[in-house]
């Protein structure tokens, strides 16, 4: 058998093309910012994780440019050998004070990162409790470590308490999840999972990839919105949302990160973070402690949209974060309503199954600070055009979409 045969057959993105609603790799030809340039033409950005709207601020720009002189463009080597700058070392100082933890241990991506820690510290006899809707990065983390993945419903605590019970005490045990769901928007239980990891003697890990810079008053993150960091074992966040970079980290005991910065695998042989992205985070990290007022404002634009959107009569779902779901239900339908929305100068991210459970489609939306009132605006007369008035929903269709999802359930079951 050739092994390119899966390669010939795989024709579902030509036909998607051929219909006119293939909605991915979209062509920008400007900055990332509230407001971009897609086609030719202006568009509202509604769909990137560019939270508090830095990523084309002149601040962070320049602080790129002059680590790009000071250091050049990359580092040739990992951070065990060759490839660990003063400013690497810098960068890992100011985080742990920012998130008040001992230390901290940076990576080259957001993706690495889960790898990086979970594998490492996750050996042959221990345990990982994973929430369903963990992020793709941390189920792949379980794949190349060595314990056994244990999964639980989405934030279902009774059924995760049960499987604590169930483990023991002769496992170690690592409760890993969201801090804030990347698809859904909603915030895991941080309250309870505390309550359980102290009860069952298991750590906590936290992925804030989508939390880090925007949840608490000063975007400390989901830790502080509940009042929690000091109880989070392991606090993980990425550079490239609302730090307007690339790369990430995790923030934890100082013993943790010395172990992990000699067992890592996706650490030790990896190249190290460029300075440029390095000097953003830190340009990015001294905005946010001096204006902490930047987290209300992306806040203050998700809650009006929230409130737009129930006043249109959408289906969108509750959220806490700066992240919105509309439901559309079916595949079809969101790449149809996802091309028009575009069409019409609104860019929103469709979410289909595998990703969510079928009949669980959805236009995943996001926000900024730097949105004005005025492309929200714009952007709400685009979704009622659209969704109530172009391509509105039966109910009949919502059953439908709700049957297939259960349905789907009971397989996986």
């Amino acid at each position: 058998m050739d092994l390119f045969e899966k390669c010939y057959e795989y024709t579902i993105v030509e036909e998607a093309r051929k219909a006119g609603t293939y909605p991915y790799f979209h062509e920008i030809t400007t900055q990332q910012h509230s407001e971009v340039t897609m086609y030719g033409k202006r568009t509202i950005m509604l769909g990137s994780n560019n939270y508090l709207g830095l990523t084309s601020d002149r601040r962070v720009i320049d602080a790129s440019r002059a680590a790009l002189e000071q250091y050049g463009s990359g580092c040739s080597g990992s951070r065990f050998l060759n490839g660990t700058l003063s400013i690497h070392n810098e960068l890992e100082g100011k985080l742990a004070d920012f998130f008040q933890k001992e230390a901290v241990i940076t990576f080259s991506t957001g993706f690495q990162t889960n790898l990086g820690i979970v594998a490492a510290l996750v050996g042959r006899h221990d345990l990982m409790f994973y929430d369903r809707a963990n992020h793709a990065s941390l189920v792949d983390a379980s794949r190349l470590a060595y314990g056994k993945m244990v999964r639980f419903g989405h934030n279902d605590m009774q059924e995760l308490e049960g499987l604590l019970k169930k483990a023991g005490d002769s496992h170690g045990k690592l409760i890993v999840v969201d801090g804030v769901f990347s698809m859904e928007g909603d915030l895991c239980n941080l309250p309870e999972l505390v309550r359980l990891k102290k009860e069952y003697n298991a750590r906590l890990m936290v992925d804030d990839s989508h939390g880090a810079g925007v949840m608490g008053a000063t975007g400390r993150g989901t830790g502080e919105y509940y009042g929690f960091m000091d109880d989070i074992d392991i606090y993980m966040g990425t550079f490239s949302k609302a730090f307007a970079s690339l790369g990430g980290f995790a923030a934890t005991q100082a013993k943790v990160v010395e172990y992990m910065r000699h067992h890592s695998r996706p650490f030790i042989f990896s190249a190290s973070m460029p300075p440029a992205n390095v000097a953003s985070v830190l340009e990015v990290l001294r905005i946010l402690q001096a204006d902490p007022d930047i987290v209300k404002r992306v806040m203050d634009n998700a809650e009006y949209m929230r409130k737009g959107f129930r006043e249109l009569g959408l289906p969108s779902l509750d959220s806490i974060a700066p992240i919105i779901p509309i439901m559309t239900y079916t595949n079809d339908r969101t790449f149809l309503i996802t091309r028009s929305l575009l069409d019409h100068g609104v860019y929103v991210n469709p979410v289909i199954s595998p990703a969510v459970p079928v009949g669980g489609c959805l236009l995943r939306t996001s926000y900024t600070s730097t949105h004005t009132k005025e492309q929200l605006d714009y952007a709400l007369e685009q979704f009622d055009l659209v969704l109530n008035r172009l391509y509105p929903i039966t109910q009949e269709e919502i059953q439908q979409a709700k049957h297939s999802q259960m349905d789907g359930q009971s397989d996986e079951e």
